[in-house]
């Protein structure tokens, strides 16, 4: 049965009510997309079966990539969101032993380096990143904002608050992560030419 024209609009009102004033959400992405974190490239990409769906700059260990105890080094293979932490949060506050402080930190405060803004908790799914969970390695925001694009982490991802907030929105628990030492351009076809572009 058709739905009347003033049914319609009264979902469509909805629907806005439901976002929080004054900010609209992030489209959640499929349950197929995963997220595809390239060491090299020091970028996060969100990918559906070959479509880019979100790209982030991002900061691995300066230690390189392992998973040894205390190695500090980021695990490298295919892991899982367990749990999410940090919901409606403002950016900046700090997360310590995964609880709000309530404490929020600017970017780039001299001295400062604490977990802030969302938490995304991975566990493993391969032998080679099986303690991944026990070493509380996260997706996170930190105030170290002009070390992104750098490995600059102590085994962790490390992500723009701004941009943490972003993906938190999207992914689910569940979503597959990899970590790998290959490049983005190796996950994401490339685009097809529309229909509209110009072919001189």
């Amino acid at each position: 049965m058709k739905r009347s024209f003033p049914r319609i609009i009264a979902s469509l009102i909805l629907a806005v009510i439901l976002v929080s004033p004054g900010e609209f959400a992030a489209l959640a992405a499929p349950l197929s997309a995963d997220m595809i974190v390239s060491v090299p490239d020091q970028v996060l990409a969100l990918v559906d079966r070959g479509k880019l769906i979100a790209r982030y700059s991002i900061s691995t260990s300066k230690f390189g990539t392992g998973e040894s105890n205390a190695s500090f080094r980021t695990p490298l293979g295919t892991l899982f969101v367990s749990a999410k932490i940090g919901d409606r949060l403002p950016p900046g506050t700090v997360i310590k032993n995964r609880i709000p402080t309530g404490e929020i930190v600017a970017v780039d405060a001299p001295g400062r380096d604490p977990i802030v803004s969302r938490v995304i908790w991975l566990r493993g799914m391969e032998a080679q990143n099986q303690k991944a969970r026990d070493r509380c390695i996260y997706i996170h925001g930190t105030p170290e904002e002009r070390r992104i694009g750098t490995p600059a982490s102590f085994g962790c991802i490390r992500m723009r608050s701004r941009d943490i907030i972003d993906l938190y929105d999207r992914v689910h628990i569940g979503t597959h992560v990899l970590i790998t030492l290959r490049k983005i351009h190796d996950f994401v076809k490339p685009e097809e030419p529309s229909l509209l572009a110009r072919s001189d």
